[in-house]
Formats: C-alpha cells, sequence, structure tokens
C-alpha cells in the first residue's frame, strides 16, 4: 500500500471493471511464471524499519510532514499516523558484508535524521508501540495528510459498516472502539525482504510462516497500548483488528480477516495471489491503462498495477511480492512480522537469525512442513504473541518446548549454517547470532526490558501515565547506545 493514490470515490462500475483487470493480470502473472520471466540469478536482500516520533518529554509528536522536510532523505517516507516516519533501505547482497552495510546505512541515516528531527522539536524512536499514546491521538486528525491514507481509512469503514472495535486481553484488558483505522498506526514494524525464484518461493515462504512464533518470542516489543499491559507483542492484536473489514456477523461466517496469517502450507506464489484475489474484495479499485497481456507479448515486462495494489491491501504477516526493477521482474518474501527496536544492532540479530534459518529450513531435504501441521504454526504465532520470550511453541520432533531452548538447541546451528550458505562473512554471523543467543540465555527481550522497568517505577511513582513516559525516556537513552537489550540494566 505503498503507492499514492488520489481522493476519489468509487461507482459499482468501478469495482466491477476492477475485478475483471485484476484478474487479467493474474492470468498474465501465471503466464510469467510457467515462462520463468523472472531475475533470480543473483538475489538481494532489503530491510524496512518504521519509526515513532515522540517530543522531548517522550510523548507522541504529530510532525512528521516537518521531520520529513527537516531531514530532507528520499530513505524516510511518511507513514499512516502524523507520529510515525519509515525509512527504506538500499538492498544488499548478504555476501559482500551485507549485514554490516545495512547496520552502517540504518546508523548513519538515523542518526542524521535524529539531529534534524530534534530541530522541529521531535525525535525518533524504534518500539512496536508508543507507550505514551492516549485516546486522544486514535482520532482521524492524527492521519497523515496524504490522501492515501484517508482514502484507505474510508474503504475499510464502509466495508464493514460500522466502528472499528478493539478489544484486546492480555495481563490486563483493553476494550475501546475508533470511527478510523489510526490505531493501525500505533503499530510500527520491521520488514525484512528475500529474492528468490518463483520454484524457491514456496519453501521460502513455508519456512518463513513456520518460524514466525520464534521470531514473535525473540522480538516481542510492544507490551502496553493506551495505558493497558497486554500481550508481549500486543502489536499483532492491534493490527488484526484495527484493519478488520467484517462485521460480527462475517466473523461468525467465517469471513477471512484481511490480516491473514494464511490457512495451508503453499506449492506456489501462484496459490498466495489467486486467495487474494478470490477471497478479498478491493478497497482501492483504481485502474491502470496497461494491458498486461499486450506490454507481455511484445517483450515488455508487465507492471500488473491492480494485482499489487490489490495484494498491498490483504496484511499477510508474510507477504508475497511481486515487483519491476530496471525492467526486470522479481519476486520477494517480505516477513513482517516483527516490531521495530529496541536497538539498530538489535534489528541486525533479528535479521540475521531470520535470513539464517529461513535458508536452511528452505534448502533443507525434508521440508519442515511436512512434519508440522499449518494450525500449529499459526498457534505459535499467537502464544509467543501473548506470551514473548516466556512462550513455549510447538517444534517437530520435540513437541512443547521453551521458544529460548529451542532456538539454543536447534536453530541457531540453523541459522549459522543459512548464513555461511549466503556466504556472510563469520564475524558478522558470529556477533549478530550472539546477540540472539545471549538474549535467549538472559530471557530479555524488549518487551520484558521494558515491562519489568515500568513496574520498578510504579512502586515509587503512583501516576501510572508518567511511570510510562519515564520508562520510555530510559528506553530511549539505551536505544541511542545501541548496546543489545540483554545488556540493559
Amino acid at each position: 500500500m505503498g503507492e499514492d493514490v488520489a481522493a476519489q470515490e468509487f461507482s459499482r462500475e468501478d469495482r466491477t471493471r476492477y475485478r475483471e483487470k485484476v484478474r487479467r493480470c493474474l492470468d498474465v502473472f501465471a503466464r510469467m511464471l510457467r515462462e520463468s520471466r523472472f531475475d533470480s540469478d543473483d538475489p538481494m536482500t532489503g530491510l524496512e524499519i518504521e519509526l515513532n516520533l515522540v517530543d522531548a518529554e517522550g510523548r507522541p509528536a504529530l510532525k512528521n510532514a516537518e521531520t520529513l522536510e527537516a531531514i530532507a532523505d528520499p530513505k524516510f517516507v511518511t507513514e499512516l499516523g502524523q507520529f510515525n516516519l519509515e525509512i527504506n533501505l538500499s538492498p544488499q547482497k548478504l555476501s559482500e558484508c551485507g549485514f554490516t552495510a545495512f547496520e552502517d546505512d540504518i546508523r548513519h541515516s538515523l542518526n542524521i535524521a535524529e539531529e534534524k528531527a530534534s530541530e522541529v522539536g521531535a525525535h525518533l524512536v524504534m518500539i512496536g508501540i508508543l507507550p505514551t499514546l492516549e485516546p486522544g491521538h486514535m482520532s482521524p486528525l492524527s492521519l497523515s495528510p496524504n490522501p492515501r491514507y484517508q482514502l484507505l481509512s474510508d474503504q475499510i469503514l464502509a466495508a464493514r459498516g460500522e466502528d472499528l472495535a478493539i478489544d484486546i486481553a492480555g495481563t490486563e484488558r483493553l476494550r475501546t472502539t475508533s470511527d478510523s483505522i489510526v490505531p493501525e498506526a500505533a503499530c510500527t514494524s520491521t520488514q525484512f525482504h528475500v529474492q528468490v525464484s518463483p520454484e524457491d518461493f514456496p519453501a521460502y515462504w513455508n519456512a518463513s510462516q513456520a518460524i514466525a512464533g520464534v521470531q514473535l518470542a525473540l522480538g516481542a516489543n510492544s507490551p502496553f497500548l493506551l495505558g493497558k499491559e497486554l500481550w508481549r507483542e500486543t502489536r499483532i492484536a492491534l493490527f488484526e483488528q484495527a484493519t478488520d473489514t467484517r462485521s460480527e456477523e462475517l466473523k461468525a461466517q467465517g469471513v477471512r480477516p484481511r490480516v491473514w496469517f494464511g490457512e495451508r502450507w503453499i506449492n506456489s506464489i501462484f496459490d498466495l495471489f489467486e486467495e487474494n484475489v478470490r477471497y478479498f474484495p478491493a478497497l482501492l479499485p483504481i485502474i491502470d491503462e496497461e494491458d498486461p497481456v499486450e506490454v507481455l507479448e511484445r517483450g515488455g515486462t508487465p507492471a500488473l498495477s491492480e494485482l499489487r495494489l490489490h495484494n498491498g491491501t490483504i496484511y499477510r504477516w508474510n507477504r508475497p511480492v511481486y515487483d519491476v526493477v530496471d525492467g526486470e521482474p522479481h519476486l520477494r518474501v517480505e516477513n513482517r512480522v516483527l516490531p521495530s527496536g529496541p536497538t539498530v544492532a538489535d534489528t541486525m540479530a533479528n535479521a540475521a537469525f531470520y535470513f539464517g534459518v529461513v535458508r536452511t529450513l528452505a534448502e533443507h531435504e525434508r521440508p519442515l512442513w511436512s512434519q508440522m501441521s499449518f494450525s500449529a504454526a499459526e498457534e505459535n504465532f499467537h502464544v509467543a504473541a501473548r506470551q514473548g520470550i516466556e512462550a513455549n511453541v510447538y517444534w517437530p520432533g520435540i513437541g512443547q518446548v521453551p521458544a529460548t531452548e529451542l532456538v539454543v538447541r536447534r536453530l541457531l546451528p540453523m541459522a549459522r549454517a543459512g548464513l555461511d550458505a549466503w556466504g556472510v562473512d563469520a564475524g558478522e554471523r558470529d556477533r549478530l547470532l550472539g546477540i540472539i543467543e545471549q538474549r535467549c540465555l538472559t530471557g530479555r527481550n524488549g518487551a520484558s526490558w521494558f515491562a519489568e522497568r515500568f513496574h520498578d517505577r510504579c512502586r515509587g511513582c503512583s501516576d501510572r501515565t508518567e511511570a510510562l513516559r519515564l520508562t520510555l525516556n530510559d528506553y530511549r537513552d539505551h536505544m541511542h547506545t545501541n548496546e543489545p537489550v540483554h545488556t540493559w540494566e
């Protein structure tokens, strides 16, 4: 959903024409897959990080437009809320010290951005949900001014036919409603991209699904929302509910949600795009002039704009991506599981773990998903979102096991082997996976540190809101050291 769109209204005819065009795009995509028209000889990896903006006291700063103008760097772009930004890093080859290149790029860019943002009274924070958000920030006035966000909000609310309901039960319980999709803006994530061939895509997507729960257990960093302590990764439940186009009656009928883990292992990337077209009506039926059949038959590469836009309004935690760069089409798995933060070092460790384990699992002669039900992977995902680093997960051949024990004994060796297969420098590999190992041994990630520090604060502070603000300021101080969260006091 990264394309700019103009404010507009849609007729029934628009939706009919759009459905026909999306299906035409899907037919062309199937033909391209059969004819192997994809760039996969020298695969790249990508990284995006969503950020929060706060003022000097740690409260949300609705200043993304002023901040972007001050930063003046095309890598930084708007996000849904005025208290959000996103940074898109240049793609890297892991075999060419890609992790170091990513890390240097992020640190350099964020340091400059922090300096420039401070000139307009804003500061950057990498965390899954900003703990100092208050109900007043959840109004339509907090939407970024780009017309695409208001249009998307209007279409989701129109499809739903009633206000959004947020109901999350964790350590405490939060119940509220919203007349816009602004609560989605509270969710800030880290996204990893891995470019793959059409033949390898199913294995990489299945592997990504299989380890999503473990990723969440290790990287949970969203324990508070609107003053309530909820899940360790509350962002999962919030995102699922904040973009739900279904009424209660449609939920009861089993209609699929737009934020979706999925329901089965796949055999082709086509399965995912075809499901998107079959199950989900258009939110933004915007039609491009391109005839994809004509473009393909004259030897060109079709943009498939309608298919891509439709895909961008269905929020799979591991999303299939079709893209065109310099006239060459390629495919990617976009891993959207993790929250932002706590530090750049932690982010890179999470990246190393993901890219390493996924490669090993995808290339294993006996696929993990032949031994594990899809429902078990989904259960792991939601258990880990609730319990974070203390979660027990299911793993074939073991049964229920603490996620930290599974990582140390089984998955870190897989990650090392996978990074070796990518051609990653041994020094990079050991430093980053060492952070994951220590996180497991100490039992400390962003969510557990924040909750523990908050409760320490509450013992000396009767004002819960003030305790959250002071804890966030402590978090920011540690974040700027770039010392991994497992070392924080």
